[in-house]
């Protein structure tokens, strides 16, 4: 795969978040990807590693049972070998209909055409704040 089309099928993975097509985003994915959020998010069942396609349907399913919506904002792709990485802001809304934006880092990396491996980076302590308001 060329630094192109992994590109390429990053902006894909982005769309099908925005079109909150779950199939397009595993189409992206590896069978066996690795989904990774930060431990501190543990409490709310949304830390630690997920593997597989299951395992990412089942974080995608959990997230509306902790906020009231998110929307991802890529504002600049990072190219190395076969990793990209996305810094961004998303858009939060927590249950009680409050919004803020949180800035993040998405560590994607890519083999075979594929996401093997992707890792949300973000301020743990302003989105248990936002979850909790």
């Amino acid at each position: 795969m060329t630094q192109e089309s992994n590109l390429h099928l990053i902006h894909a993975a982005y769309r099908a978040f925005h079109d909150r097509d779950v199939d397009a985003l595993l189409a992206v994915l590896a069978e066996d990807v690795e989904w990774i959020h930060p431990e501190g998010m543990r409490p709310y069942g949304l830390g630690g590693t997920k593997v597989g396609h299951a395992g990412v349907k089942e974080f995608l399913a959990h997230v509306p049972t902790v906020l009231g919506g998110m929307r991802l904002h890529p504002l600049e792709f990072v190219q190395s070998g076969d990793r990209v990485v996305v810094f961004g802001v998303r858009d939060v809304t927590s249950h009680s209909g409050h919004t803020e934006s949180l800035d993040f880092v998405h560590s994607w990396t890519l083999r075979g055409g594929r996401a093997v491996r992707m890792e949300d980076i973000f301020d743990t302590v302003l989105f248990h704040r936002l979850i909790e308001s």
